[in-house]
């Protein structure tokens, strides 16, 4: 679907936010996730595209280095009344693809989109909710906050590189934030998370973010605190030295592997 920036604007130093519509907002089918995310779609400088732009028939016709790039992004909110949809993109300066983009977005701009996917909400079954990321899943976190049910405990651990990055999270439910900076040299998810006050009855836990970290957090939730792996919801959402290209590649490897040892 294509979609026209409204808004662009800096919510802190290295957070981009980004309003969308249009008149193909109709195409975009709530599936009723809190993780809902979509593939953007960066067209490659030089290659000529059918318009209006069709994946399937670019990828039947067109050699796969001419298909446009995709980066995967949550959908941090979704306007139905408005038409719109938000987006907050993590920004490094000139680095990688998607942040200068929005760094750069003006309204009018076009946003290319695939989607929505996603396998994640919170339960309204479970006593509590745990919520641990970096910035990179920020977004999911925020919008899966605003989806805990009334008076339900909520607990995230949320890392960031300094107080400037810290957000405005709210949720019906009984928040509490524990905010890590780099900066000043807080401990690191996995340290944070051992160290964590695990409230009784059953947890429903949304873990996300670099994805050696991930792993690590994993282990612990399913082996030392005993989480159950249907109340878990948690992937790497990038891995540490690649770009989203590479790593989604070593996640395909990674699946292979495992199906191999089946």
């Amino acid at each position: 679907m294509e979609l026209q920036v409204r808004e662009a604007r800096r919510i802190t130093p290295h957070m981009i936010r980004v309003v969308a519509g249009g008149d193909e907002f109709s195409r975009f089918v709530d599936n009723g996730y809190s993780d809902a995310y979509v593939k953007i779609l960066f067209p490659r400088p030089g290659v000529t595209y059918p318009e209006p732009l069709d994946m399937q028939v670019v990828r039947a016709q067109m050699p796969r280095e001419d298909w446009p790039v995709t980066r995967t992004y949550t959908v941090r909110a979704l306007d139905p009344a408005a038409r719109e949809i938000t987006i907050d993109f993590v920004y490094h300066g000139d680095e990688g693809l998607a942040g200068p983009w929005a760094a750069a977005a003006q309204p009018g701009d076009r946003l290319l989109l695939l989607g929505p996917g996603g396998a994640y909400a919170p339960s309204a079954d479970a006593d509590w909710h745990l919520f641990v990321g970096d910035e990179s899943a920020l977004p999911a976190i925020g919008a899966s906050l605003a989806r805990v049910p009334a008076g339900v405990p909520a607990r995230a651990l949320i890392e960031i590189d300094s107080p400037e990055e810290e957000q405005e999270l709210d949720s019906p439910g009984d928040l509490k934030i524990t905010w890590l900076h780099r900066s000043a040299g807080a401990p690191a998810l996995p340290d944070a998370l051992a160290a964590a006050e695990f409230l009784p009855g059953r947890v429903h836990a949304f873990v996300h973010g670099e994805a050696d970290t991930v792993k690590e957090m994993r282990r612990h939730l399913l082996g030392e605190r005993g989480v159950a792996r249907e109340d878990l919801s948690i992937s790497g959402y990038w891995r540490r030295g690649r770009t989203e290209d590479g790593f989604q590649a070593d996640k395909a490897a990674e699946r292979e592997a495992e199906n191999k040892q089946q």
